[in-house]
């Protein structure tokens, strides 16, 4: 029986892909966590939702976090014995082309909008502050000459505008009231 506790991280510790070992603080186990997060979030966003088309959506996001996620956990010095999936910038594309599709059907934009409406929009936005987090984190791990593929950061950055459009079409479908924002003068 597979146990899901081995004990090896008891101490503070944990493996990359590619079996070395990093403190759980490490800043690559910062970021694959926090996408790791983000999936989370996307999880209930599509259970608050309930929609088919966007859940198919959603379903296709999270396989692409998942193949981030174990971008981010591999060591780019050691080499892997197993196949990884990639992240290609037809991903990137399809993600402009679902903010398009869904930009099309919504009102226009007059003022920043206060997260809100809905349980399921305002979801869409936590989850769109962590995938913000998860692009941040990657952005530093670049800082720190710590090798991560430039399409991750593009495609975090472009999923965090997803989202943002994501939380408007959510709160469309049901008639939820957009809050603006009136900045108090």
């Amino acid at each position: 029986m597979f146990k899901i506790y081995t004990k090896t991280g008891d101490k503070g510790g944990t493996s990359l892909i590619g079996g070395v070992r990093v403190p759980k603080s490490h800043i690559r186990i910062e970021s694959y966590g926090t996408v790791d997060e983000l999936n989370s979030y996307l999880g209930m966003v599509n259970d608050l939702c309930a929609n088919e088309k966007i859940s198919a959506s959603l379903r296709e996001i999270q396989d692409r976090l998942f193949t981030i996620g174990s971008a981010l956990a591999t060591n780019p010095d050691k080499e892997v014995k197993i196949k990884l999936p990639d992240l290609h910038e037809s991903d990137v594309t399809w993600l402009e082309e679902q903010i398009d599709e869904m930009n099309e059907v919504l009102p226009e934009m007059r003022s920043f909008i206060l997260p809100g409406g809905n349980l399921a929009s305002s979801t869409c936005h936590v989850a769109r502050c962590v995938c913000r987090r998860a692009e941040r984190i990657a952005v530093a791990m670049q800082e720190q000459q710590e090798f991560i593929p430039s399409l991750i950061i593009q495609y975090l950055n472009r999923l965090s505008d997803y989202l943002f459009v994501l939380s408007r079409y959510i709160s469309h479908l049901h008639n939820a009231p957009e809050i603006a924002w009136r900045a108090r003068l």
